[in-house]
């Protein structure tokens, strides 16, 4: 996996670079602004770079560390680009681990939310809760999709069978009346849905 880093305070993007090449993972590149990233991008390709580039290269998977929790942030990001994008706190370079699962899951099309983010929404209701007709199982399952996980992983989680997350996720899809079409993205969709409904009631 091949990623290029950007922050402008070079202490924090050197200690990023350390820990991924200490976990076998490719740094291609260094930026401390806006104009080098987007050279380095441009030159070398990345599977993904750990900041907003989207826009000249939908082809790269962004993953944006931010030092606050900021729901309505991430929410925006998912609508603009509803893969291959990821939103996580800076606490989270600490465990390394965290670090390259995420950017791994992106560059493989993914979608990943910091849990403290989701947390954070987690209970929160409004006026007409598009969520209102899931069961507290369905609300706990689409709670650890805006997390990015797998099905198999919602499933460790649980303690349940892959069939079973399964069965549920296709019952969040059909309350939140999302389509059938494949290209609609209808997990990300649903990861949505999920986030508007806490974001309102802020």
């Amino acid at each position: 996996m091949r990623v290029v880093v950007a922050d402008d305070v070079m202490l924090t993007r050197q200690g990023i670079v350390r820990l991924l090449r200490d976990a076998d993972v490719d740094v291609v590149a260094e930026a401390d602004d806006a104009e080098s990233l987007v050279r380095h991008v441009r030159l070398a390709r990345p599977d993904a770079a750990i900041v907003e580039i989207r826009a000249e290269h939908p082809e790269v998977g962004v993953l944006v560390l931010s030092q606050y929790v900021e729901p309505s942030y991430a929410m925006r990001l998912l609508e603009e680009h509803p893969e291959r994008v990821g939103y996580l706190l800076k606490e989270r370079v600490f465990d390394v681990a965290i670090l390259v699962d995420a950017l791994r899951r992106i560059a493989d099309g993914e979608t990943v939310i910091d849990p403290t983010i989701v947390s954070r929404l987690v209970g929160r209701r409004r006026r007409e809760d598009p969520l209102a007709e899931l069961t507290e199982r369905e609300r706990e399952v689409l709670g650890l999709l805006a997390e990015g996980l797998s099905n198999k992983a919602i499933a460790a989680r649980l303690f349940v069978t892959e069939r079973t997350v399964e069965a549920h996720v296709k019952q969040i899809f059909l309350k939140l009346r999302l389509g059938t079409n494949p290209e609609s993205h209808r997990r990300v969709l649903a990861v949505l849905a999920y986030l508007r409904a806490g974001a309102a009631a802020e």
